[in-house]
């Protein structure tokens, strides 16, 4: 992390650190109150000796931005801060953390179980682009059934992976029970804590090992750039062997030459995963994140407290507003006193359950494209933890690669649609949901706007959707 500091303790108040955390000092006589963005692909060395230690690891100096960078390192630092962690790297994408994270710890021959109600990026990612490298994944349908995890599990697993917040449902996972799950086979659980972001749930602090995040989502906060972070704690031994004595992470704990035959956990002690990920992994891979995005994911952490708080209560008004409307059939909120995960969000979410959730229409597809169609103030596009107020249609967008069986399975039906809510008034986005109603009661069949839609080719009522490309399918939430 080329911490020029050490990471402030967490003595201070959240909005207080969200603020001031992992700051350097200044240097060269120069004090900014804003993180400098340094736009550099390298770093000049002050002599032969410099550049021979900075290569070496004997000079924690920055060499390139690909390795790191300061605006960068700043960044990381605060997200570390704030997560409750030792470590983070901060990458290009969402969905280059999970991969950073994810190869970090496995190899050819190994497998990961996985909770079925994730983003279907990662989904694809592990089912499609780490099948050809030999890694296997297995998925969990609940997530909270600790006998499902111990029948996923095998001598190969080496991670199991959640989110703390599943996509699009809102059913809140027991980050304690599943992690315990993974120490007793002493393998770490991955969790994906973007839907939750650290003001409201630490993972760290509930067992988890290593944290990732979409910062594009609610740390950036306005929809304007794209990051990611992997976050590391400094409880799991990475040293751990099996019934056979043989270790379980061998490229952590085998000597490497770039440490001059010592291995990552000889040198690193804890914090063996997050240097290998970033030195071996994301520096070799490369999906290095512009300093620009840094800078602006960091302007963006500098209010996230704020607006999680508003989002979260706003979410709850609409969910319990949309509950009562007589065209609903369900609303997956956690905060909702009717949701099966409510008991579990009382006890790991007490500051708010979240501001992305998703509510089913009775009148399935047709209801769904004539809402869709009508709204207003909600921003109809993939994304989420937007500043702004977003809506999508996952069965025929985000979701529509899955089989009518696994829609079924994960409760995502025809009539079902995902809302993210903004900071906008409330009112006004109920204001804006009533009209999309009206709406759905004016077109009860498949005619009108419906019969433009099904023309032209838009929605197929057997399949769900027309195939989306391969990039839409993994671009997006």
């Amino acid at each position: 992390m080329n911490d020029e500091s050490p990471l402030r303790p967490p003595t201070q108040g959240f909005a207080t650190r969200q603020v001031h955390a992992g700051r350097a000092p200044a240097s060269d006589g120069v004090s900014p109150r804003t993180t400098p963005i340094h736009l550099t692909a390298g770093f000049v060395f002050d002599d032969f000796g410099t550049a021979r230690d900075r290569f070496q690891g004997d000079d924690d100096g920055f060499s390139y931005t690909r390795i790191g960078n300061p605006t960068n390192s700043s960044l990381e630092r605060r997200i570390a801060d704030l997560e409750g962690g030792t470590d983070a790297i901060l990458v290009g994408s969402g969905q280059a953390a999970v991969s950073v994270a994810v190869l970090g710890l496995l190899s050819a021959g190994d497998h990961l179980v996985s909770a079925s109600s994730i983003y279907e990026g990662s989904r694809g990612l592990f089912l499609d682009n780490f099948s050809r490298l030999g890694i296997e994944t297995s998925f969990v349908l609940d997530a909270n059934d600790a006998a499902a995890w111990e029948r996923a599990i095998r001598p190969s697993t080496r991670a199991l992976f959640v989110e703390s917040i599943p996509n699009p449902k809102n059913d809140v996972v027991d980050l304690s029970l599943v992690a315990g799950i993974a120490h007793r086979h002493g393998i770490p659980l991955i969790v994906d804590n973007t839907f939750a972001t650290p003001y409201l749930l630490r993972p760290l602090e509930h067992g988890a090992d290593v944290v990732v995040h979409s910062a594009s989502k609610f740390l950036a906060g306005h929809g304007s750039v794209l990051g990611g972070v992997i976050v590391s704690g400094d409880s799991f031994d990475w040293s751990v062997t099996d019934a056979a004595g043989q270790p379980l992470f061998p490229h952590l704990t085998a000597p490497v030459r770039s440490l001059r035959e010592l291995s990552f956990v000889d040198r690193f002690g804890p914090g063996a995963f997050a240097h290998y990920a970033r030195d071996v992994v994301a520096a070799r891979f490369g999906p290095t994140p512009s300093p620009l995005n840094a800078f602006l994911i960091e302007q963006g952490i500098e209010t996230l407290s704020l607006r999680v708080d508003r989002q979260s209560a706003s979410a709850l008004a609409v969910a319990e507003w949309l509950e009562q409307q007589p065209e609903v059939s369900s609303v997956d909120h956690a905060g909702l006193a009717s949701s099966p995960s409510h008991a579990v969000a009382s006890r790991y979410l007490p500051r708010g359950t979240g501001s992305v959730f998703a509510f089913t229409l009775r009148g399935g597809l047709p209801a769904a494209i004539a809402f869709y169609d009508a709204v207003s103030l909600f921003t109809r596009m993939t994304h989420l933890g937007d500043v702004r107020s977003l809506i999508l249609h996952p069965a025929s967008t985000t979701h529509a690669w899955r089989t009518a069986e696994q829609l079924e399975a994960g409760g995502i039906g025809q009539g079902l649609l995902r809302l993210s809510i903004g900071v906008e008034d409330a009112d006004d986005l109920i204001a804006d949901l009533a009209s999309a109603f009206a709406a759905v009661r004016e077109a009860p069949g498949i005619d009108g706007p419906l019969a433009r839609h099904a023309a032209a080719g838009a929605v197929d009522s057997q399949a769900g959707a027309e195939t989306p490309s391969f990039a839409a399918e993994v671009g997006a939430r």
